[in-house]
């Protein structure tokens, strides 16, 4: 016996014990803990890994001149990062938010061992050498594998594994932002989980817990050191409402342009080398050209909070000139349009990372630049400033970009502690993804299931009708007729079967057609007629078909279309089997039950 299967041979008493001792509530809130110690952990070495790294290649670099290293480093790490994921990992491990969002609603809750430790290697690699991405969904993913395969090691259902995929995911924002209440919205907002009274309190351990181990090796202070020096007046409110419109087309540019990116890529998917050239070209050069866009940008950030917005010049072509309004102004502006493709580019190449950071980032970016132009070309008095409005930009960048205003506006304050500027980070918040959703109504992370149909919301019948599968609900008992047989031969199926519908298929499992039983009901006793009627007679093609893999939302609205209560399921024209309503309506009321438990 492996040491493996013994792990799991001593779990399985462990889970049986557990059963006779422990109740399912308090052992929830026990593992609620548990996975915030360890989202927590995950988080302080996926940062010690990024922060080493960049140190270790950077220290050197001239601040003054340019550095050609930069067309070297960020190819180098994709290319680990990318040969990693391929020959050791053997997974996708990409788009990590989207990939908890898709286990959650198709996957029962379910995500690999691996995920528990791969995306903190591949996403530090892809990172420390230069990626344009960010830390942050790598450790939702990490959270939630956490959350997901501590569930399954007490065989714990379906329904609490999703609430434990969200305690990690919760644990992973709050750890590696210092942020617990955006962990908790999080949840919410972005995975769409249902928050109730017995969901908001393992929830609510799992990110104290995480922020508070954090606290412990990390010290208190906020990500990103705000002090507010600029006293908030209430005549810049306009203008914040202006800077929330302005950033949710910032927002709406980079979801366009990244899914571009994507959909450019993904065609190139059986040439995996040119991919990885093209995207390392456009990486390392828009990196060497502006060497901001390197890594996860957060130096950036706190240079701009701070005051300093120069200095983010240095390393640059554009340094000699740094004091210059048109060199910054086409300097934020280049990063601001670049750094989706940058983004793109380095997970295209290969590499592991999120869009947290990048949201942010841009969020910067066009709340400085937004502040920095208007000031030159409207002198007032009392300037705006530009570092109250950098901020305020990412919060309405991130609210855009996610769909998530509560939680960018809450994730923003604890980054940088700026509550003093609550009320106009809610404005400008509100008014970016007011803008956002005129255009567009889903997120960048749940685009990609939205098109499928797979995606979980807030919408009660749309979320059961996405837990519910194809296969769950399809009769195969249905007794079949050729084309062929007499009506004699017909009335001997019928005999045998306690169905009123009989499928019609040729020698291939082609489905040809139904036959009902109440439209032949005023023959089938008629022995005289037997043998002169044959099923290709009276056989009648079925109302619709509804081809295997039908989301079944798209299922029901066929059903709705045609008033049918029984329809046929074929794959390629290939008879599968039956769908009812009335079993989709069982089963409908099974899973609803089941996941609205208290």
């Amino acid at each position: 016996m492996s040491l493996y299967d013994r792990f799991d041979e001593w779990f399985l008493k462990v889970a049986v014990w557990r059963e006779k001792h422990i109740k399912e509530k308090n052992l929830i809130l026990f593992l609620s803990l548990i996975i915030g110690i360890l989202a927590a952990i995950a988080a302080m070495v996926l940062k010690y890994l990024i922060h080493f790294i960049q140190n270790t290649l950077t220290e050197h670099f001239s601040l003054t001149g340019a550095n050609y290293l930069y067309l070297l480093y960020p190819c180098i790490g994709v290319l680990i990062a990318g040969l990693f994921v391929k020959y050791v990992v053997k997974d996708n491990i990409s788009h990590g938010v989207t990939r908890v969002l898709y286990a959650i609603s198709q996957r029962k809750s379910r995500l690999k061992p691996h995920n528990m430790y791969s995306s903190v290697i591949a996403s530090s690699v892809t990172i420390g050498f230069g990626g344009s991405v960010g830390a942050e969904a790598p450790m939702v993913y990490t959270g939630a594998a956490i959350g997901s395969n501590v569930g399954r090691l007490f065989r714990l259902d379906t329904r609490v594994l999703m609430l434990l995929v969200g305690c990690g995911a919760a644990a992973g924002i709050a750890a590696i932002f210092k942020a617990p209440i955006a962990g908790l919205l999080f949840t919410i907002e972005v995975l769409m989980l249902e928050l109730t009274t017995v969901s908001v309190m393992p929830l609510m351990i799992s990110a104290a817990t995480a922020a508070t181990v954090i606290y412990i090796f990390n010290g208190p202070m906020p990500e990103f050191r705000f002090d507010q020096t600029d006293i908030w007046q209430a005549s810049r409110f306009p203008f914040v409402l202006i800077l929330g419109i302005f950033c949710g087309f910032v927002s709406l540019y980079f979801t366009k342009m990244i899914l571009l990116m994507e959909r450019l890529f993904g065609n190139l998917s059986s040439k995996p080398w040119l991919k990885y050239c093209l995207g390392s070209v456009i990486l390392s050069s828009a990196i060497f050209f502006l060497p901001p866009l390197y890594g996860e940008g957060y130096d950036s950030i706190t240079k701009l909070l701070s005051g300093d917005p120069t200095s983010i010049t240095d390393g640059s072509i554009f340094y000699s000139h740094r004091e210059s309004f048109w060199t910054m102004t086409v300097m934020v502006g280049l990063i601001i349009l670049l750094k989706s493709f940058a983004t793109a580019a380095t997970n295209g190449a290969g590499g592991v990372g999120g869009t947290f950071a990048p949201s942010l980032y841009m969020g910067c970016m066009s709340g400085f630049l937004f502040a920095y132009v208007f000031n030159h070309f409207v002198p007032l008095p009392d300037p705006i400033s530009e570092r109250n409005f950098a901020l305020m930009g990412m919060a309405a960048v991130m609210s855009g970009v996610m769909h998530a205003p509560l939680m960018a506006l809450f994730l923003t304050a604890e980054l940088t502690g700026g509550y003093s500027l609550f009320l106009p980070l809610m404005i400008a918040s509100l008014s970016a993804y007011g803008t956002v959703r005129i255009f567009n109504n889903y997120s960048l992370y749940t685009y990609r299931l939205a098109q499928k149909g797979e995606l979980i919301t807030h919408h009660k019948d749309k979320t059961v009708l996405t837990l519910l599968k194809m296969d769950s609900v399809i009769e195969r008992d249905l007794l079949t007729v050729t084309p062929d047989m007499t009506l004699g031969e017909m009335v001997k199926v019928i005999s045998k079967s306690r169905r009123n519908i009989f499928p019609v298929i040729d020698n291939d499992n082609t489905l040809l057609g139904i036959v009902v039983l109440d439209d032949i009901r005023n023959i089938m006793f008629r022995p005289k007629l037997y043998d002169r009627f044959k099923v290709r007679k009276f056989m009648v093609s079925p109302p619709a078909k509804i081809e295997l893999g039908c989301t079944m939302e798209q299922v029901m609205k066929v059903f709705d279309d045609t008033n049918a209560w029984n329809l046929p399921v074929v794959e390629n024209g290939k008879y599968v089997g039956f769908v009812s309503k009335s079993k989709i309506f069982n089963s409908y009321r099974r899973v609803l039950v089941h996941y609205s438990e208290d």
